[in-house]
């Protein structure tokens, strides 16, 4: 609520004093207003805008040449540069799908012209791409009995494994269910909307057991992959929320999902990659420190603090996030197009120019590069932020972005003595937005079992879209195999041991 203004005064001096303290009041109002700006652009970014900030990058660079583009679209006797982009092909559809012929028969039995007899020449075949319906069929397991005609002792081969014993779903049906909800982001209810379509009767209630039972089934293949990842010499990690549902609060709890991914394909690495995620129901320090116990190496991460107890008891060295000093600047530049902002967002561009050219290369020679090329960009930037940092106000939205990037100066300098590091943490920020897309659709995980089973399952269909491989066919291949695989040789069902049937 507005007040009323005050009644001036009369004498000069308390004039002049007036005047001051309503200058240091606007002043402080232009500081609220630029910071609630910067808060608003940044949420409006977050909940409606586009997840990619490149851009954004082109259209500020745009800003800069705006006027030249108009002056030299005004000049006579211009003529726009042709568009020498190359139109579009269109690709073969697939050699290995099925061709069914619909052959077309001419409608007259002789030759219009001259009234001739017609023979075969040629056919023209133009295909086009249809799609048959999925469907249910029942597969009978048949074990005949044989008799002794000597004893009558009966005879017969024992039962094959199945994912759920005295189940009736097979590991296809199993694993096209899991792949609908954590691959496809399909709730079960939906799933069971769908299939009542087809006269197939499956509740959500039986299709949450199938998934519960199948979790702890590959729960050790899980932990097979999560030692994978803890065995590599950088990770990155990350978490985020997801609702969880509070029995007899009539709401939801906030919980957590935790991301550790190994990826060593920025320098060539041999190794696979993989991603493994952890179920916690709260944020505390001990939920990390219990998920990189043994681990000894260089982490990518955010500021969170919760990850300096891991940190201080492991052999663990903390590698900043570049992406994350940037979104930061991004978000000022956006709310108010500050020149500061934009320089700091082109030092950063610099420095990520560098990272494409020397991706896929030898860590000693991503190295050197760095060593030579990047090390002067960063530290100047260093020298520029201490700078400015002088001559702006401190309760702006930049100077707390500043202040946020000088705090973590030491860790963003780690990347650039050792070539099997990254810039940011952007790995393990991919590797979460199936988790966002999740949540969305299914908004919730009905209990901490329901979050564990997800972790499991999210772990197992990532990594194997990370290695390339058909999550379908390949879970649909472990379910059949691991009831009877010895639990100490589970790792050879891992994605990147899957060798795939060849397609006719």
């Amino acid at each position: 609520m507005l007040n009323k203004p005050t009644p001036l005064p009369s004498e000069l001096s308390s004039a002049h004093d007036l005047i001051t303290a309503q200058g240091h009041e606007i002043h402080n109002q232009s500081i609220l207003i630029e910071k609630l700006k910067a808060q608003l652009s940044g949420m409006q970014r977050h909940r409606f805008g586009q997840s990619s900030e490149k851009l954004n990058q082109i259209e500020m660079s745009l800003e800069n040449t705006e006027i030249e583009a108009q002056s030299a679209s005004s000049e006579p006797n211009v003529k726009p540069a042709e568009d020498t982009k190359d139109k579009p092909k269109r690709k073969a559809l697939p050699e290995h799908l099925e061709r069914i012929d619909d052959v077309v028969p001419i409608a007259v039995s002789c030759c219009r012209e001259c009234g001739g007899h017609l023979r075969p020449l040629s056919e023209s075949i133009t295909e086009e791409l249809d799609y048959v319906p999925s469907r249910f069929v029942v597969k009978r397991i048949v074990r005949p009995k044989l008799s002794c005609r000597t004893c009558e002792t009966i005879h017969q081969a024992p039962m094959p494994p199945r994912p759920i014993e005295r189940g009736r779903p097979s590991a296809g049906l199993i694993a096209h269910v899991l792949i609908s909800k954590y691959c496809d982001h399909l709730p079960l209810y939906r799933q069971s909307q769908i299939y009542a379509r087809e006269e197939i009767d499956l509740s959500r209630s039986t299709l949450a057991g199938w998934v519960a039972q199948s979790a702890q089934l590959l729960e050790p293949l899980a932990d097979a992959i999560g030692k994978h990842v803890m065995e590599g010499s950088a990770i990155f990690a990350d978490d985020t929320t997801i609702p969880c549902q509070a029995p007899g609060k009539g709401k939801t709890k906030t919980a957590r999902i935790w991301i550790y991914v190994r990826d060593e394909r920025g320098f060539g690495g041999q190794s696979a990659p993989a991603a493994y995620y952890k179920y916690s129901p709260t944020r505390d320090s001990a939920q990390p420190s219990r998920h990189l116990a043994g681990f000894n190496g260089f982490m990518h991460a955010d500021g969170y603090a919760g990850y300096n107890a891991a940190i201080a008891d492991n052999d663990i060295t903390l590698v900043a996030c570049m992406a994350h000093v940037r979104r930061k600047f991004f978000d000022i530049y956006k709310a108010s197009k500050s020149p500061l902002a934009q320089e700091a967002i082109a030092r950063i561009t610099a420095l990520y120019e560098i990272e494409k050219e020397i991706k896929g290369r030898p860590p000693d020679a991503r190295a050197a590069e760095r060593q030579e090329r990047a090390k002067p960009l960063l530290e100047e930037f260093e020298t520029w932020l201490t700078q400015v940092l002088q001559t702006v106000s401190g309760k702006t939205p930049f100077a707390s972005a500043v202040r946020y990037a000088l705090r973590r100066m030491e860790g963003l300098q780690v990347y650039l003595a050792d070539g099997r590091l990254e810039i940011d943490n952007n790995t393990a920020e991919r590797a979460m937005r199936p988790i966002a897309l999740g949540r969305k659709n299914y908004m919730f995980v009905g209990s901490d079992a329901g979050g564990k089973s997800a972790a499991i399952l999210y772990t197992l269909i990532e990594t194997a879209k990370l290695n390339g491989v058909n999550p379908q066919e390949w879970l649909t291949n472990v379910l059949n195999r691991i009831p009877e695989h010895k639990i100490n040789r589970v790792a050879e069902l891992a994605p990147w041991n899957h060798n795939p049937p060849t397609k006719a």
